[in-house]
């Protein structure tokens, strides 16, 4: 059971069967997906894989995914969590995703502080990294406020819709 987390304005929970739509909302939409490496959901069906996916992966401990909902109303915005987690040695790859109708509302930077909290807290992380496109301004820019720094290029990294992007990598290590 994924454990559930709060902010001020948001609620971090379980993802169930019941949110394949809006992950579909989400992934269906170009905008979102043109800087994440996936390619964009023609059905619902591709969403409730998503589902079956995060839980799967959480299962094995190799990630967490929450679903991100804002109080007050149902069904989720986007998501967040932890990719490639690597309890061995401590760290961790943060991804998010939000449907554009929510952008530029803070509603990411607060659900990212909460999920590093949680990251180095209860999960015990001493590094948490992200890798996003470079044309992606809004991600870098997210990033850099939230103290992540860039550590280099990876060159050809990550693919969308067949063509190779090169991405920037950074990470926000544990009490520095």
């Amino acid at each position: 059971m994924v454990p559930p987390l709060e902010t001020e304005r948001l609620v971090l929970r379980e993802i169930s069967k019941d949110d394949a739509e809006g992950i579909f909302a989400c992934f269906s939409n170009g905008n979102v997906t043109r800087h994440y490496g996936q390619e964009t959901l023609k059905n619902i069906e591709q969403a409730e894989a998503f589902v079956d996916f995060f839980a799967k992966s959480y299962k094995e401990k190799r990630g967490i995914r929450w679903g991100i909902e804002i109080k007050g109303t149902q069904g989720i915005i986007g998501t967040i969590g932890f990719n490639a987690w690597s309890p061995k040695h401590k760290r961790a790859e943060i991804g998010y995703e939000v449907h554009s109708k929510q952008w530029r509302k803070g509603y990411t930077f607060e659900a990212i502080s909460k999920v590093i909290e949680y990251g180095f807290g209860e999960f015990g992380l001493t590094r948490i990294g992200a890798v996003v496109f470079i044309d992606n301004e809004a991600s870098n820019k997210l990033l850099t406020k939230l103290g992540f720094l860039k550590e280099g290029v990876l060159r050809d990294y990550m693919y969308q819709n067949g063509e190779a992007y090169d991405t920037y990598v950074y990470s926000l290590l544990k009490g520095k």
